[in-house]
């Protein structure tokens, strides 16, 4: 090991060997990255402190000896572990924001957040005018965050049933100062939001089905079981969400789902509801759109 650390010199280096050796392991991507280049200079900047956006100027800097086994320790870990780099580096990006994340959430990676930064349109003509929204399984908060600066008028629910969860949720949402706009609630679905109603509820709920489970590469099962798993067939959620939404809907307003890979389950297990499926620049299909009129 004292070779490595003796031959590896610059950042260039070492990204060509966590890559080579990324790739070696046959790791598993996609939890903000899909390759081993990329992953490995995410790591690698984060060990040295540096922003994660800003590779190229830095690529032929030498490292000190200390920074040399700062790198090989976190791209180490990488490895043995199978652990997601997020939960390495503590933190996840989506759509341009920062939110710390540990293996009490989900890693953030909803197809949302274009939506979201996009202010819901078309589906919203006006995001100053939504004045209340839900998000239903929020887990880390993200999504939430997110729809507090899409929405900058709205009062914005944030629920999970989840104690961890919302500890993190709570960090994030101070990390924000968004305190005083989103209100974070523990219970199940819709259970603790008593007779209140919003313009607009999304929902990243579980939905891996319960062969799909069986099947996740090792960094996934690092993830917890709770918010991905959802039964037989990935809709045990889901079902619950479009029994209870309509309560909670102002008229015309819209509940968004995302669903995954499972359009086509959805779409035998509901063949009476006039389902709009939303496209995303990360995915098509993925989240599905109704509002509370078409709710029975």
């Amino acid at each position: 090991m004292s070779e490595l650390i003796d031959d590896l010199h610059t950042i260039r280096d070492w990204l060509r060997w966590g890559a080579s050796r990324f790739s070696e392991a046959r790791l598993c991507f996609g939890h903000g990255c899909d390759n081993a280049h990329d992953e490995a200079a995410w790591l690698i900047l984060h060990a040295l402190h540096l922003p994660p956006d800003r590779l190229d100027p830095y690529l032929d800097a030498r490292l000190t000896h200390h920074e040399r086994l700062a790198v090989l320790e976190i791209l180490q870990h990488r490895i043995a572990r199978r652990l997601p780099a997020a939960y390495l580096a503590r933190e996840a990006w989506q759509a341009g924001f920062r939110f710390y994340v540990d293996e009490r959430v989900l890693i953030p990676r909803s197809y949302f957040a274009d939506l979201l930064v996009e202010g819901f349109a078309p589906w919203v003509e006006d995001p100053d005018a939504i004045a209340s929204a839900l998000d239903l399984c929020t887990g880390s908060g993200c999504l939430a965050i997110l729809m507090a600066h899409a929405f900058p008028n709205a009062q914005i629910d944030a629920a999970d049933l989840s104690h961890d969860a919302l500890e993190v949720a709570k960090r994030n949402v101070a990390d924000y100062g968004l305190d005083a706009r989103i209100r974070l609630v523990h219970g199940d679905l819709f259970a603790p939001l008593g007779k209140r109603k919003y313009e607009l509820i999304i929902s990243n709920p579980p939905y891996v089905t319960a062969q799909a489970m069986r099947d996740l590469p090792p960094e996934y099962r690092h993830e917890p079981a709770g918010a991905l798993a959802a039964g037989e067939d990935g809709l045990d959620i889901v079902r619950r969400i479009l029994a209870g939404a309509k309560a909670h809907l102002k008229p015309g307003g819209l509940l968004a789902v995302e669903v995954g890979h499972n359009r086509d389950i959805v779409e035998a297990a509901f063949p009476s509801l006039p389902l709009v499926w939303l496209d995303t620049g990360s995915g098509e299909g993925k989240i599905f759109l109704l509002r509370r009129e078409d709710l029975e």
